[in-house]
């Protein structure tokens, strides 16, 4: 791993907003993605219209991305999101904001950890006859990706960047495939018909969750060539190319199952059902390795998540708002050691909790951590969405009235909207479990306990270390302060 140092600044600035979009991108893992998470959409809402959902939100998230690409040519902190808060609504609000964060991210990263234990264990029954439990293998993949999160963070975006490429290669060949073979009319999954029926809450609320990853550029704001400009670019590919792949892709498996059968074949196939319609019409070979892009899709999903929950501990550390040893980074590679070994203990600890008890890494785990880390980014994208209205209040020469209040505000009235349908469809996101009060009402009640102790753990420092609290969020730009005095 190298010499430790407990530095107060990332690795030199290495990225461009290409290597920031293999991070987001991959984070947001289209493969798996696809294969889980929209079948999984199909099959627990029973909704055709999951590719209208998509075409809805792509427009929403860009209103989001409007502002948030604003607030990164003033704001530049491997926080992302709780410097937005502090600066845009107050020190204390970007605390509590902090906390969230790094709650739903860790959430979403450790079940992903079961879903490719269970994945691994799956393929190696089925090729080998091996049966091999998930865990072992979860367990070994946090150490594989803790190890891989104290590297240089260009050797890890080279390593995202060809395994992204490849997934896109895989999703063109089966979205030609599947629409190459129609079973049904291509547009009945595009009517508003098919979507807003009485599951219309929780098909947005999958929709959302397969989104999850885009809005983490500004995460590598310290390590960027150019981060007045390359955060926006980034935030803007991705939101772009994640939506096309989405749409184009949810409609294919609609078009080629026929929109009356694909709910209940994705209930019945699962993700299997993406690589069997690659088996029918390109061949079990084709299918075989679009199965193993699926492996490597999680994989290059959990490094992603592991280094963008890195930098919040490392930037928490260093604000004084969680302990300083979180952020020590590496003198070698420049990587935010401190925090990358805190995430590492995160998820062996919450996977083998889950393995002691029994739990399924899919139903359980996977499904319990995603929902509760979509809950969570919605809230945190409101809250930017406000933020951004704020600081710009206060500089209104600084940008144009679309990108300072107008974007920002459509979008906080619309991730507001799909907060509603999010926790009023809890249940039905938590499947056979949703029946459960303490698991329907406690899962969204962690983020608001996070929230909650993230403002006081302000406040306290408000009231004891008002220095520490002062420098909540980081300074801003240094032209921005010159122009703005």
């Amino acid at each position: 791993m190298g010499t430790q140092t407990p530095g107060r600044g990332l690795g030199t600035r290495r990225l461009g907003a290409a290597q920031i979009v293999f991070f987001v991108v991959a984070a947001a893992g289209p493969l798996y993605a696809i294969a889980g998470g929209v079948s999984a959409t199909y099959a627990v809402t029973g909704s055709v219209g999951v590719p209208l959902s998509f075409v809805l939100l792509a427009p929403v998230l860009a209103l989001f991305g409007v502002g948030y690409a604003a607030m990164s040519r003033y704001v530049t902190n491997a926080g992302a999101f709780y410097p937005y808060v502090a600066h845009g609504i107050g020190r204390s609000a970007g605390t509590a904001v902090a906390y969230v964060t790094v709650l739903a991210y860790s959430s979403i990263q450790t079940g992903v950890f079961g879903l490719f234990g269970l994945s691994v264990s799956t393929w190696l029954n089925t090729t080998f006859g091996t049966d091999l439990p998930w865990w072992p293998i979860a367990l070994l993949m946090v150490l594989v990706v803790g190890a891989g999160g104290v590297l240089r963070i260009d050797l890890n975006a080279k390593v995202l960047g060809v395994a992204l490429g490849l997934e896109v290669v895989v999703l063109v060949v089966l979205n030609v495939a599947m629409f190459s073979h129609p079973a049904g009319n291509a547009l009945t999954p595009l009517a508003p018909s098919s979507l807003f029926t009485a599951g219309v809450g929780a098909v947005f609320a999958f929709s959302i969750a397969v989104f999850l990853g885009f809005e983490g550029a500004a995460t590598y704001g310290e390590e960027c060539r150019d981060p007045r400009r390359t955060v926006g670019r980034a935030t803007y590919v991705a939101i772009g190319l994640t939506a096309v792949l989405y749409i184009a892709s949810s409609l294919g498996l609609a078009v080629a199952t026929g929109p009356d059968h694909i709910v209940e074949r994705a209930a019945a196939e699962g993700p299997g059902l993406l690589f069997g319609l690659g088996g029918q019409y390109l061949g079990t070979a084709f299918a075989d390795t679009a199965y193993v892009l699926f492996l490597t899709s999680q994989c290059a999903a959990l490094l992603s998540f592991h280094n963008a929950v890195a930098r919040y501990f490392f930037a928490l550390g260093r604000e004084g708002l969680l302990p300083d040893g979180l952020s020590r980074t590496s003198k070698r590679t420049g990587a935010p050691i401190g925090g990358s070994l805190v995430q590492t203990t995160i998820g062996l600890v919450v996977v083998s909790v889950f393995a002691l008890a029994g739990r399924d890494p899919f139903t359980d785990l996977f499904t319990w951590t995603g929902v509760t880390a979509s809950t969570g980014v919605t809230i945190i994208m409101v809250a930017v969405s406000l933020s951004v209205i704020g600081f710009f209040r206060r500089r209104p020469g600084r940008e144009t009235w679309w990108r300072r209040a107008g974007a920002p505000a459509l979008a906080a009235v619309t991730l507001t909207a799909v907060l509603v349908l999010i926790v009023a469809n809890f249940d039905v996101l938590l499947g056979p479990a949703g029946s459960i009060p303490w698991l329907r009402w406690g899962l969204p009640g962690l983020l608001v306990l996070a929230g909650l102790a993230g403002f006081l753990r302000a406040e306290a420092l408000r009231t004891r270390r008002p220095d520490v609290y002062a420098a909540i969020g980081g300074p801003l730009r240094e032209d921005e302060l010159v122009e703005t005095r």
